[in-house]
């Protein structure tokens, strides 16, 4: 075995939701999820008033599902968000003003977050790194080095 050290499960989870649309996609995915618990008439009923009420069932599953499409493949994430924002307002007709307004907000939230991240930005560093860091470190990363004001 190599002696390289195993990395946790927590440091694996952390690198895996840095390289995707994490949040957005999970406020979308909740979103619809929202929808669909707060949905309360039966399949019957469904199948009895027609593709009215067979829409309020299939937007949020759809919105749940984009929210996973999201997560996973991240490359199609701007097709995907504004697919969901645009499923996500539907559901103020279909679904119960969108879920009692919740899971719509939900929704559109996520897929703004989605729709703006930007996949080649280097990762941030946190403010505990930020304060072990060196003061000459952080003056030579910002080129504030040699600098002097006006004499």
């Amino acid at each position: 075995m190599p002696d390289v050290p195993r990395q946790g499960a927590r440091a694996a989870f952390r690198r895996w939701r840095a390289r995707r649309p994490f949040w957005g996609g999970l406020l979308l995915a909740l979103g619809g999820g929202w929808i669909l618990l707060t949905e309360k008439a039966s399949l019957k009923v469904v199948m009895h008033i027609g593709m009215q009420g067979l829409a309020g069932y299939l937007l949020p599953t759809l919105m749940a599902l984009l929210g996973l499409l999201i997560l996973f493949n991240p490359s199609q994430r701007l097709f995907y968000s504004i697919t969901g924002m645009l499923v996500s307002l539907g559901t103020w007709l279909t679904s119960n003003l969108g879920g009692f307004f919740l899971g719509l907000l939900l929704g559109a939230t996520g897929c703004c977050l989605a729709f703006g991240w930007l996949p080649d930005q280097e990762p941030r560093v946190s403010r505990r790194r930020r304060r072990k860091q060196p003061r000459s470190a952080a003056a030579a990363h910002t080129g504030a080095e040699g600098v002097e004001g006006p004499a």
